[in-house]
């Protein structure tokens, strides 16, 4: 583990200077203190993510702390699967974030049985191998008074609006895609989703709870 991890030009890097793009490379290449970095940095914006996208049927069984650790859990797992060249760090674990609340929530839906609080919520429920710093973070995120003031936020919106933090806030998805899902043209989405980011800017919402 490398306890001054080195800079994208080899030269040390302040932490304040890091990006997720830079701490994803530098944890592909095994520094495995980036690699909890990451999970810092994007637990709020998966917790918030989780709350948003849980259905309300399930939220009585599937917890938005519970969901995020093990969506870190499968990312832990897959994680040499990660391409960047092909997309950004974000993109790829929101999509892994994704596959995890299907399956979660298939599995709730076929009435299996419930693990108890703490033993995970997804197939995997292996929260109990989860390094104690990373339940800690998911806990303060939890607690957090921004990120629970912007959840209230975000359900004051139109509904349109809301689609566009999920895909284009937290998932990063491309115009093109959230076009499609949306039954949008390109340009409009483009152009709505900037005069939202602007608003939402104005919130003041904390650094990396959405994409740029």
């Amino acid at each position: 583990m490398s306890a001054k991890p080195p800079g994208d030009d080899g030269a040390a890097r302040p932490r304040e200077m890091e990006t997720t793009g830079s701490l994803a490379r530098g944890a592909r290449e095994g520094d495995q203190e980036r690699l909890g970095r990451l999970f810092t940095r994007l637990a709020p914006a998966l917790y918030a993510w989780a709350r948003l996208r849980i259905r309300a049927g399930f939220r009585a069984t599937l917890s938005p702390e519970d969901l995020v650790q093990e969506v870190w859990v499968r990312a832990l797992e897959v994680f040499p699967s990660f391409e960047p060249t092909r997309c950004s760090f974000r993109t790829w674990l929101f999509a892994v974030a994704k596959h995890v609340l299907f399956e979660a929530q298939r599995r709730l839906a076929r009435r299996a049985p419930v693990q108890p609080a703490g033993g995970g919520t997804t197939r995997l429920g292996r929260l109990h191998e989860l390094p104690a710093e990373i339940t800690d973070v998911t806990r303060r995120v939890a607690r957090d008074e921004a990120v629970q003031a912007f959840q209230e936020r975000i359900a004051k919106l139109e509904d349109l609006d809301r689609k566009l933090v999920l895909h284009c806030g937290f998932e990063e998805l491309p115009n093109r895609e959230v076009a499609e899902r949306l039954g949008m043209e390109v340009e409009a989405v483009k152009k709505r989703w900037q005069r939202l980011r602007a608003r939402l800017r104005e919130w003041n919402v904390p650094d990396e709870l959405l994409a740029e």
